[in-house]
């Protein structure tokens, strides 16, 4: 099985941030790249003084300073995709746009190393999809990884394997999950579909919340209260929505 200790993170946005700042802290080297220094400053802000980054993490006791500082010293930022030559890992985290996506694998395929796995990800896009973008040599190591936002504090990464996946591959990212403090499920993919399984049903949810807001049954904010505290969510269906697209402030 594949050790993942080396991981390059393409895209250092809210999802990319936090993915990032979550596999430190789970002891790996990590690289974020992204398009411009003025991105890798906010990219390392979020990680850093984010609402939660390091910084508040250590203040609020969720973790050492030690380990805190442990976890900025593992990560690092670049805008060059060659710097990724050599890690043993892929996650793409870009704007949820398949032929951007397609084009970001398709340029990482040439550089990084053979052996390295690549992952997506993305929110609910097809992974058989994404997978064609690189050589069919490549395809059994390459997964969609479904992370949730907050990422460094939402527990739970699903897994997508594509009918071309590696048995060796999975289990090399729940392994990754676990060292990092995270629930991984197993989802097979399901080309046609969008969603996977968490945002399927949440985007249910979702859709019921806005019919009783345009019935003019509740508020947005009672809405959002009776999943809080009649479902123990941690926040409303219709929060959630901002805080995932913004980011959490």
């Amino acid at each position: 099985m594949t050790d993942i200790t080396s991981i390059g993170v393409i895209g250092g946005g809210v999802m990319g941030s936090g993915i990032a700042q979550a596999l430190a802290v789970g002891g790996c080297s990590v690289t974020v790249r992204d398009l411009n220094d003025d991105l890798i400053a906010k990219s390392r802000h979020t990680i850093v003084d984010g609402r939660y980054g390091l910084n508040r993490g250590a203040e609020r006791g969720k973790t050492t300073r030690e380990d805190a500082d442990a976890a900025l010293a593992g990560l690092s930022w670049t805008t060059d995709l060659k710097d990724l030559a050599n890690v043993d890992m892929v996650i793409e985290a870009v704007p949820e746009d398949l032929e951007l996506k397609k084009k970001v694998f398709a340029e990482l395929d040439g550089i990084v190393g053979a052996q390295a796995i690549f992952a997506s990800n993305t929110s609910g896009l097809a992974i058989s999809d994404l997978n064609k973008a690189v050589s069919e040599g490549r395809r059994p190591r390459f997964i969609g990884m479904h992370w949730f936002s907050p990422a460094p504090v939402m527990k739970l990464v699903e897994l997508v394997h594509a009918p071309e996946t590696a048995e060796e591959t999975v289990q090399a990212l729940e392994s990754l999950c676990q060292r990092s403090g995270k629930v991984s499920i197993r989802v097979k993919d399901a080309p046609g579909r969008y969603g996977f399984v968490a945002n399927r049903i949440y985007f249910a949810a979702v859709r019921e919340a806005q019919k009783v807001l345009e019935d003019g049954i509740a508020s947005v904010e009672d809405i959002n209260k009776a999943m809080v505290y009649g479902f123990n969510w941690p926040v409303g269906p219709l929060a959630m929505i901002e805080g995932a697209t913004k980011g959490w402030q």
